[in-house]
């Protein structure tokens, strides 16, 4: 094996990364294509510049390492080169320059755990997480939506200005941007037919639900689900979550997943995607290195 490992370049190589991850998908893996497009792509370049490392084995990646500091470090290593988990964290080490951070891993994932407790990681038993939830789409129900209000797809750049107003609105913040959106909609995989909105009498946007189509393993990810606040307890982020999961097992997928939190002080995205029919089959451990000096 001629390993070799390089700072990220641009939009291709996050493609690399992709190619890495869908080809190790399975409910198992903490990463899917979608999460890493949005992830990326969410925020405008100057917001998101963050250091990420490939690691290739004769221009294949085989690992990757992602470090959004202190506390949204990621990482990927194939299950065939595991001596590579080894080397992403001491990148992620000599990154962090002594100061704390923290990382999540699957409950499933034993290996990546034995790793960071290696490295000096210490697993934290409280405090907020993510519950990977699943469905199949076998038996979806009928949407059901309030008079006066419309569930429809995003009509590209002439929905842009209202598609992120109602996404700021959602989440009551404003890195997500006409200039960052423009950008995911132009990543793989977006696709327009998966972005739903619900629109309201006044043509408004009200509720809105993304999902990424991983077509080869023919699973989606929802990310993001959000509804304006002046639109609450009408069900329209049910109701759009729905539709979008209509279209995309029109598009041939079987499953969907969604990974909300899971702690008690957060709990209603789960009470909406159980309401959907998810059902929880892992969940993320937050370890943590204190600085040293």
């Amino acid at each position: 094996m001629a390993t070799t490992m390089r700072q990220y370049g641009g939009a291709p190589d996050l493609r690399a990364m992709q190619e890495l991850t869908q080809r190790l998908w399975s409910p198992a893996s903490p990463h899917h294509v979608g999460d890493l497009a949005w992830g990326r792509f969410m925020y405008t370049p100057d917001q998101a510049d963050w250091p990420i490392a490939l690691w290739e084995d004769h221009g294949r990646v085989i690992a990757w390492g992602w470090a959004q500091f202190p506390d949204d470090l990621k990482l990927q290593v194939d299950p065939a080169h595991p001596q590579l988990l080894d080397e992403v964290l001491d990148w992620l080490d000599d990154l962090a320059a002594g100061n704390p951070c923290e990382i999540n891993s699957l409950d499933s994932q034993e290996e990546v755990q034995t790793a960071l407790l290696r490295h000096g990681y210490r697993r934290r038993e409280s405090g907020p997480y993510f519950a990977y939830h699943m469905r199949d789409l076998t038996d979806l129900p009928a949407v059901v939506l309030p008079e006066g209000f419309t569930a429809r797809v995003v009509d590209d750049e002439a929905d842009l200005d209202q598609r992120v107003a109602v996404h700021q609105a959602a989440w009551n913040s404003t890195h997500v941007t006409t200039d960052s959106y423009r950008a995911v909609m132009a990543s793989w995989p977006y696709r327009s037919d998966l972005d739903w909105i619900v629109e309201a009498a006044d043509g408004s946007f009200a509720a809105n639900c993304l999902i990424w189509l991983d077509d080869a393993n023919k699973v989606g990810l929802i990310e993001p689900v959000g509804t304006h606040p002046e639109f609450r307890r009408l069900g329209l982020s049910h109701a759009v979550c729905l539709a979008a999961l209509h279209a995309l097992k029109d598009l041939g997928a079987t499953t969907a997943i969604v990974y909300p939190r899971g702690d008690p002080a957060y709990p209603i995205p789960q009470h909406l995607y159980r309401g959907l029919g998810f059902r929880p089959y892992d969940r993320t451990r937050t370890y943590t290195k204190a600085g040293q000096r």
